[in-house]
């Protein structure tokens, strides 16, 4: 309940306590907020300390207003930072979240013209191809496509990505010293296939990052093209 004697206008006390809500899960995304008048109420405020806090709410992104339909939770927007070989496991578990995946293929491919450029190996050689869908808290948030030198790990495929970081895997289980990696950022539409994984509905704006990592001898260890929901996804660049 909001404290009426408190030096904390009763407006933000009262976004405040939804925003812990919203933090909590108890309110989840694109559910419906009470009415004004049951959350004027339900804490014993006027409107305008009610419409001042739904305000506060929706300017912080975390709800969303429809006429005549009225507030509901917003999707919540991930910030990606793109730090040098941080691992999208790692990402989301600073923000206290669990990542998982869904493996949608995975196989040994012979790398075609442009792999066999983008690897630095023979044209015909062996790259393990992994396509994943990358879930945050169970929800999806991108689709991943990875291609790796097959010498470089071999039987990297006996591994289960349910749950676990790949570059944990090629750093625990190979060996590997990752030092850097190369990221291009564009915008761009969602496909048919990308949008039904991601639960968009088109047309749909997508984030799509391209990266690639290198050992520390200089050896292309992995190419990535990472396909973000844009509403959920928001990334950026330390200076």
């Amino acid at each position: 309940m909001l404290i009426r004697d408190s030096q904390i206008p009763l407006h933000i006390q009262m976004a405040d306590a939804l925003r812990e809500q919203i933090r909590r899960h108890e309110l989840l995304p694109k559910d419906r907020l009470p009415s004004e008048r049951e959350l004027c109420e339900l804490y014993n405020i006027s409107r305008i300390t009610v419409r001042k806090a739904l305000g506060t709410l929706n300017q912080e992104g975390l709800i969303q207003s429809t006429v005549g339909k009225g507030n509901f939770v917003a999707q919540a927007a991930f910030t990606e930072e793109l730090q040098p070989l941080s691992s999208f496991t790692q990402d989301l578990a600073r923000r206290g979240m669990q990542a998982s995946s869904v493996t949608l293929s995975q196989a040994i491919i012979p790398a075609d013209d442009h792999l066999a450029e983008k690897l630095s190996i023979p044209r015909g050689a062996e790259v393990v191809s992994l396509n994943r869908l990358r879930l945050a808290d169970g929800l999806p948030i991108a689709v991943q496509h990875t291609q790796l030198p097959h010498h470089l790990c071999r039987n990297l495929l006996r591994f289960n990505f349910s749950d676990r970081s790949l570059y944990d895997i090629l750093q625990g289980e190979y060996g590997l010293v990752l030092t850097r990696s190369d990221t291009d950022m564009m915008a761009a539409l969602a496909q048919s296939d990308e949008a039904n994984l991601l639960k968009l509905k088109l047309p749909a704006a997508v984030l799509i990052s391209e990266q690639i990592t290198y050992l520390e001898n200089g050896v292309v260890i992995e190419i990535t093209r990472s396909t973000f929901n844009a509403d959920r996804y928001k990334l950026h660049t330390h200076s």
